[in-house]
């Protein structure tokens, strides 16, 4: 039988390194943990990539299917793997060794769903979240974990209401989180906080009781999106695991042909932020919450590093995502 020419693995016509070459848009089925359902199905994009030496022409695409492949196979969960520290961790250091690679990447893009009571009746029905995790491991270093999540809010414009005779005009704003922490914090805890920065929440099922409470809500605590991004930013520096926090407030305003927006990042000691607390209504607890890192992924890992376990944090740039860095 022939060999078939590997025209990869042949010289490049230029040699220049590539920080990062791979796959992207493949779908596949995941679990997220849930606290309180356990565990959540859902529909990931993934994309995998590796660092590529000047020395070599191209990488090998199918690879990077094979890897997930395995992945799958050999997660406890079977054919469906769930989202954790170890099993992350398992999937870029085979990909780095499938590819000889010094650097692996791996990012999953998927929604979250948290079943969430209307404010009046208790109404209940699910609310997306996007999320996305990010890996990423260094031959002879430990891998950095990042996550981003999407917050849906509703401001009432506060120049609106002061200005007409009547009403004022609002819309949604979409809030990005990012942080980084010294311990493990609950994913929920950051959607809660950014929930409560808007005029409103937003909701999937409202009666007519509901939308009074929430049109109302929303006018008594009309803000610009620089009050959101502030309330944010006041909440994590006043958080005592946050070590570093990055925060977006985009706002789809009804009345203008453009958005607004508003950025804060910054680093902070964690637990001694000066920022005072908002002073508003409690909102009901939401029951159910995603954690990528579950405690089993700590435990794995507290194991193999000697009882230490992972300073987990939250980083990202204009990707605005959340990492726990070892």
């Amino acid at each position: 039988m022939n060999t078939l020419q590997d025209v990869q693995n042949s010289p490049s016509d230029l040699a220049v390194d590539i920080d990062r070459v791979g796959i992207k848009e493949f779908r596949l089925p995941l679990v997220v943990r849930d606290r309180d359902a356990g565990l959540q199905h859902t529909v990931a994009i993934v994309d995998l990539g590796v660092d590529l030496p000047a020395a070599f022409k191209g990488t090998h695409m199918s690879r990077f299917v094979e890897a997930l492949e395995a992945w799958r196979e050999q997660t406890p969960e079977g054919p469906v793997p769930a989202l954790d520290y170890a099993s992350m961790r398992g999937l870029l250091e085979d990909v780095r060794r499938r590819l000889d690679a010094r650097r692996s990447y791996v990012k999953f893009r998927f929604p979250y769903f948290r079943s969430k009571a209307a404010p009046a009746t208790g109404s209940i029905a699910p609310v997306a979240y996007d999320c996305t995790l990010t890996g990423e491991l260094t031959e002879g270093e430990h891998p950095l974990f990042t996550l981003e999540v999407d917050v849906p809010v509703t401001t009432v414009c506060p120049c609106s209401k002061a200005i007409s005779r009547g009403g004022a005009h609002g819309q949604r704003a979409l809030v990005r989180l990012a942080v980084r922490m010294t311990r493990f914090e609950w994913l929920e805890e950051f959607i809660d906080i950014a929930e409560r920065s808007g005029s409103a929440q937003v909701y999937s099922l409202l009666k007519r009781e509901d939308e009074k409470f929430v049109t109302e809500q929303a006018y008594d605590d009309a803000c610009f999106v620089e009050d959101v991004v502030r309330r944010v930013a006041d909440n994590m520096k006043a958080h005592p695991h946050v070590s570093w926090f990055r925060v977006e407030v985009e706002s789809f305003e009804s009345i203008h042909c453009h958005n607004a927006f508003a950025v804060i990042e910054r680093a902070c000691s964690a637990g001694q932020g000066n920022a005072s607390r908002e002073k508003r209504p409690a909102l009901r607890p939401l029951l159910s919450v995603l954690t990528f890192l579950c405690l089993l992924g700590l435990s794995a890992c507290s194991a193999h590093d000697g009882g230490t376990g992972p300073d987990i944090s939250v980083s990202g740039s204009w990707e605005n995502s959340v990492s726990w860095e070892r």
